[in-house]
């Protein structure tokens, strides 16, 4: 995993908000990212893509649900970075309503999308 590809993910604020509500719940499905970030669906298909295609995120599909979380093989040092990203900006505009918009997510009980 190079730095530089790990850099250039982060760079896109989109993907970064996803990244910070994957590191802060452990798995999400794209229709939970969707809601939370308020943006449509393809848009963050397509950012979640590109982050799975740089190995920062791995997915699994449930039936009609795709749920993505941070790639468990992820090198320590990646991690490190990421963790370090989200405790800067988890208070601050867009990523503190992100989380806000998430857990006031209807339908989704015991914290699982179910829309």
């Amino acid at each position: 995993m190079m730095p530089e590809s790990i850099f250039k993910a982060l760079s896109d604020p989109t993907r970064l908000r996803c990244l910070a509500l994957l590191i802060d719940n452990h798995e999400l499905c794209v229709c939970e990212l969707t809601h939370a970030l308020a943006l449509p669906q393809p848009k963050i298909s397509h950012h979640l893509g590109t982050l799975r295609k740089a190995g920062m995120v791995s997915d699994r599909k449930v039936g009609l649900w795709i749920y993505y979380r941070i790639n468990p093989d992820l090198p320590q040092w990646v991690v490190n970075v990421l963790q370090q990203t989200v405790k800067g900006v988890r208070d601050l505009k867009p990523f503190a309503g992100d989380a806000i918009a998430l857990s006031e997510m209807p339908n989704r009980p015991g914290g699982v999308c179910s829309a």
